[in-house]
């Protein structure tokens, strides 16, 4: 049931030699206490929302819920819109289209509001271990990826992604 993802390295150490940590991951099936755990576990300190709309009809996913709850387990929270995906990219995504999928992505981060998060992020990242927050759980599927991606082509950074439905002692 519980998966375990192998960590991807990118890039070369700081200064001190040791590489900032980039953690994300997807809250689809899992509950907030697992979520919280998972984000724990794998010593986060800030999570940055990248969706959209920071809506969920589970509400206790919603921005105002998950903040406030993030924030009692001692760990921040920020959103920005511009590194999530536009609804004409979420569409293409159900319908399995890729190809559009991908292209949509990319033009918005591309678009000045997405570089300047971009940048935004990756220094958030080197000061702290940040974890990218979305929905769906499988980062293979899921945009996340390649804003974490493009983000280890600005910094160097140690992408890792945390598994909230995993059992305790495999959630990263």
């Amino acid at each position: 049931m519980g998966r375990k993802s192998e960590p991807e390295s990118t890039s070369l150490p700081d200064a001190k030699g040791a590489i900032p940590l980039l953690a994300t991951v997807g809250y689809e099936g899992a509950s907030l206490e697992g979520l919280i755990a998972a984000l724990q576990a794998g010593d986060v300190d800030m999570v940055l929302d990248v969706r959209e709309v920071p809506w969920s009809r589970r509400r206790e996913f919603a921005k105002g819920s998950l903040s406030e709850a993030l924030a009692q387990a001692g760990i921040g929270y920020l959103h920005r819109k511009a590194l999530g995906t536009p609804k004409p990219g979420r569409d293409a995504a159900k319908a399995g289209d890729r190809d559009s999928f991908a292209r949509i992505l990319a033009s918005q981060l591309d678009s000045a509001e997405g570089q300047a998060a971009l940048m935004e992020a990756a220094a958030l990242a080197r000061q702290g271990r940040l974890c990218l927050l979305c929905y769906e759980h499988d980062p293979r599927q899921c945009h996340r990826s390649e804003v974490a991606a493009r983000l280890a082509a600005l910094a160097p950074l140690e992408i890792r992604h945390l598994d909230p439905t995993a059992e305790t002692g495999q959630r990263s």
